[in-house]
């Protein structure tokens, strides 16, 4: 084959590489459903701010389920036998602590440990599903609570300064307003990672955790109940190592692995301001 024939074939080839790669580096590493809803939140902003803040530090793509404000809603999602199996890892922001159904909460659970599913865990997700006779949920998240504090500013301190997941994260880290969740039990597989003081009960609770129950790996953050806690790169950034380390894409030194990267950081343009969502104000019961 001659110089003349050979030059155009190593451009069609060197082109149609540039286009697979390309094409790979759009393709997202994880797939990943954000369950959310429930009472008490500004979800509308939570999504946005939870898909956009955290796709621009992993590379996720997203589907979310949002369902409605009655704490008894039984997320439509849940229904279908296999909703877990399309998906990497699943973030629960839900809050629907007036489910009573066992069977049903207990079938979230199995989806997770049967298909070892991670699952990230924020905020009022830890109250969801209290009222139903078992502690399957507590056991995947690693702790139980079912009530919280007044609203207080928070001293968020690291417990563990050489965990992965709290690399680049404040020793202390001060939120201006927040809600502390009371952490009632602790399991032996659960893995606290930052405590805050409580000004009500006068004394420490978990606010980071980790844990993994039945070969299934979860990360837990009961901070978020305001919009200016999640957006905030400290926030985004610990949940982003969080999910990391539960599918393996996190260095030891809290470094991302290779094909994990996000899009980049930027800032997030909310659609109205930081709303207080608060229709109960008092601690949960």
């Amino acid at each position: 084959m001659t110089l003349r024939l050979v030059r155009p074939l190593l451009v069609m080839l060197f082109a149609l590489a540039i286009a697979a790669t390309s094409h790979a580096e759009e393709k997202a590493k994880l797939k990943a459903l954000l369950i959310t809803g429930g009472c008490c939140h500004d979800y509308p902003n939570q999504i946005k701010i939870i898909t956009e803040g955290l796709s621009q530090r992993v590379s996720i793509d997203w589907d979310v389920a949002l369902a409605g404000d009655d704490r008894k809603t039984k997320v439509p999602v849940y229904e279908n036998h296999d909703w877990i199996k399309p998906y990497d890892l699943v973030v629960h922001n839900e809050c629907y602590g007036g489910v009573e159904n066992v069977d049903f909460v207990e079938g979230i659970v199995q989806a997770h440990t049967e298909n070892k599913i991670p699952a990230i865990f924020v905020h009022c997700s830890m109250h969801s599903y209290r009222n139903a006779k078992t502690d399957e949920w507590r056991k995947l998240i690693g702790m139980r609570s079912t009530s919280h504090e007044g609203k207080h500013p928070l001293d968020v301190v690291t417990l563990v300064e050489d965990h992965p997941i709290m690399q680049g994260f404040p020793q202390n880290w001060k939120v201006d307003r927040g809600e502390l969740y009371k952490i009632e039990k602790t399991w032996d597989t659960a893995t606290p990672l930052a405590k805050a003081y409580g000004v009500d009960t006068k004394k420490d609770h978990a606010v980071i955790w980790c844990n993994e129950y039945e070969g299934t790996k979860t990360f837990s953050t009961t901070l978020g109940h305001y919009n200016e806690t999640m957006n905030n790169d400290d926030w985004l950034s610990l949940v982003a190592r969080g999910i990391l380390w539960s599918v393996d894409g996190l260095n030891e030194d809290g470094t991302t692995k290779a094909g994990f990267e996000g899009t980049g950081k930027v800032e997030i343009d909310l659609s109205k301001p930081n709303p207080d969502k608060d229709k109960n104000p008092t601690p949960a019961k």
